[in-house]
């Protein structure tokens, strides 16, 4: 594989800060283009594993168990998908595995992902890249967002000022214009808050179609109470970790008005991310579990003023994305490729990064 340059099949692997599960996804890529697009799915965590995975944030070392049963978890999933391809489709060449962040302060110089790519990569018969994050943070950079390099070849042709909003248990958005490098940056919370207050008042794992939050009041205090915070007047690039923001300030609310207020605060956030941007985007494309919540993307479309659709507007698919992006990823670390750049993610220049291992 050495030195190949042509376009391959590769699976993207992803466990995202929302902690439902594992997203699957094969695309064809020569790391600049999409050729083809595979075959997804989605495993979700069940609830006890879940739990132990939550437990395990904020820790930098000691996750050796986790990790190996993560591992594990990713190896049965990439089996399970290539297990029902189609006859005649070719195998994937390359797997790119981003494992599940348990630590991010890029500040202090510390990014951890727990997986280990070496066991899978021997499991799944293929070399495996992962650790995707490290050179960058290493470099200087915020080691986040990752995939608006493959936002933007996607988007390649796309008439801009236009963002990518990517709603997971954090938000971040990429802003795409004609002859200009992508800027992205995390914006702040995204479902992470939402869905653990839901989980916490009616053991649901999340507020479907955002009934609940519909039938709530906003708290503007409370909203002003989080905004307050100097992460959202902090110029990009920026990142921020899932426990860098707490339901302290909703504790006393009524449990719809609690997530009326946590889905404000998401959309307000958005909304103030925009006057860090050189000029405002003419439409927002939604990916990640937010833009299934129907009281979510209306508050968005209101605030932002301007058009809000999912992602599948375009074509693509939203479960799908964020594996899609690590299995572009893969290929550009394989052939040298920059997976950051200084408007991406603050590393001074652009940063090629990822760890190849072979079976």
């Amino acid at each position: 594989m050495a030195g190949r340059e042509g376009p391959a099949w590769v699976v993207g692997l992803m466990s995202g800060t929302s902690l439902d599960g594992i997203d699957v996804a094969l695309i064809e890529t020569d790391g600049e283009t999409v050729q083809a697009f595979g075959p997804s799915a989605t495993y979700p965590y069940p609830p006890a594993f879940r739990a132990r995975l939550a437990a395990s944030l904020g820790r930098p070392s000691g996750h050796e168990t986790i990790e190996a049963e993560i591992t594990r978890r990713h190896a049965d999933a990439v089996h399970d998908l290539l297990s029902r391809l189609p006859a005649g489709r070719p195998p994937p060449e390359l797997a790119g595995f981003h494992g599940h962040t348990v630590d991010h302060r890029p500040d202090d110089g510390v990014t951890v992902q727990i997986g280990d790519g070496a066991v899978l990569a021997r499991s799944l018969g293929m070399p495996v890249v992962n650790d995707f994050r490290g050179a960058d943070v290493a470099a200087g950079g915020q080691g986040a967002p990752l995939a608006p390099l493959y936002h933007a070849a996607l988007l390649s042709g796309v008439e801009g000022p236009v963002a990518v909003l990517n709603l997971g248990g954090m938000a971040n958005l990429t802003w795409i214009a004609d002859g200009a490098p992508p800027i992205a940056f995390d914006t702040g919370p995204g479902n992470a808050l939402l869905d653990q207050w839901v989980e916490r008042h009616t053991g649901r794992p999340w507020d479907e179609d955002g009934e609940l939050a519909a039938g709530g009041r906003v708290s503007e205090d409370v909203v002003a109470a989080y905004l307050a915070a100097s992460f959202f007047d902090r110029p990009p690039p920026k990142s921020v970790d899932r426990l860098d923001f707490s339901l302290d300030s909703v504790a006393g609310l009524p449990v719809a008005d609690g997530a009326a207020t946590l889905v404000e605060v998401t959309a307000a956030a958005v909304a103030r991310a925009v006057g860090h941007l050189p000029r405002p985007p003419r439409r927002w494309y939604v990916t990640g579990g937010g833009r299934r919540n129907r009281f979510m993307m209306a508050r968005l479309a209101a605030l932002l003023g301007v058009p809000c659709d999912p992602v599948e507007a375009l074509g693509w698919q939203g479960d799908a994305l964020e594996a899609q992006a690590f299995a572009f990823l893969a290929m550009r670390s394989r052939r040298g490729f920059p997976l950051s750049l200084p408007t991406t993610t603050g590393v001074p220049s652009p940063m090629t990064g990822g760890r190849l291992h072979s079976p």
